[in-house]
């Protein structure tokens, strides 16, 4: 991989949903770029086809038509040993931090897993997700006790970790703080930002929220009816949106932005103006 190689790549992208006669195409052709150190913020209406996209980037979800490339590899049609090299490469963590982690099984095991499986010595996986977990900060023993023991907030630093264990190039956010309290959103997003810089991590980063997005991404990519439809630099994209849809969703999202909450209340007494 050179250094211009994108950690990701999606070349026309579709993805299916259903089977015979009740299937039809979420997503379509979709075209798009992550690089390392980087986040893409992805909006879009519920059922745009959002966390479909998701799924299909990390292996969850069957590719109908086009390629992904992670670092300039051909992962679409992963077989079962590409599939465990994929998973070292690009993770996901999702929107319920408590349903994506074992409750049965004891942190550090949960951690530890997909290190033993690559080879990696017993002793030093468990020194290494111990290191991890103090990184997300959590206190030392965490490693010990079970999801059951920890908040919201302290699962999602927990399936941080284990999404961080294996040094992935790519993490796929599916809405990791909608969950959560607003208090606790922000020392989610913060530490998500420090680990991005400290590990040089590409970010898919998937949202409802304009401000989180806006917060958290370089980039945005907007999402209608499984197209793509805009993307651009983020402030170009909040402040002059270019396509109706991006319009739409950030006039109907709250803002705490005084400038943005102005510039809306502008165009929308443009828009009656003009009727």
């Amino acid at each position: 991989m050179t250094e211009e190689t994108p950690v990701l790549a999606l070349r026309s992208l579709s993805v299916d949903y259903g089977i015979g006669r009740h299937r039809r195409r979420v997503v379509h052709g979709i075209d798009l770029e992550i690089r390392r150190g980087e986040t893409v913020g992805l909006l879009g209406e519920s059922g745009a086809g959002k966390s479909t996209l998701g799924r299909a980037v990390v292996g969850l979800t069957p590719v109908a038509d086009g390629q992904i490339l992670v670092e300039g590899e051909d992962v679409t049609r992963p077989s079962r040993r590409d599939r465990r090299r994929l998973a070292r490469t690009v993770q996901m963590v999702f929107q319920d931090p408590y349903s994506s982690l074992n409750p049965a099984v004891p942190i550090g095991r949960l951690l530890a897993e997909p290190l033993l499986a690559a080879g990696v010595p017993g002793r030093e996986a468990r020194s290494r997700c111990v290191d991890l977990l103090r990184r997300v900060g959590l206190p030392a023993g965490t490693e010990q006790q079970y999801p059951g023991s920890f908040s919201g907030g302290q699962r999602q630093r927990i399936a941080i970790a284990r999404a961080l264990v294996c040094g992935p190039g790519l993490v796929v956010c599916d809405e990791p703080v909608s969950a959560l309290d607003v208090s606790v959103q922000a020392q989610v997003l913060n530490l998500l930002r420090d680990l991005q810089e400290e590990y040089d991590i590409g970010y898919l980063f998937i949202g409802h929220d304009i401000d989180v997005v806006r917060f958290m991404s370089d980039r945005i990519a907007v999402l209608e009816g499984g197209e793509l439809v805009e993307v651009g630099d983020t402030e170009q994209v909040v402040r002059q949106p270019g396509h109706a849809c991006t319009r739409n969703l950030l006039a109907a999202a709250p803002s705490t932005d005084p400038e943005i909450r102005a510039e809306r209340r502008r165009r929308r007494a443009e828009a009656r103006a003009g009727r």
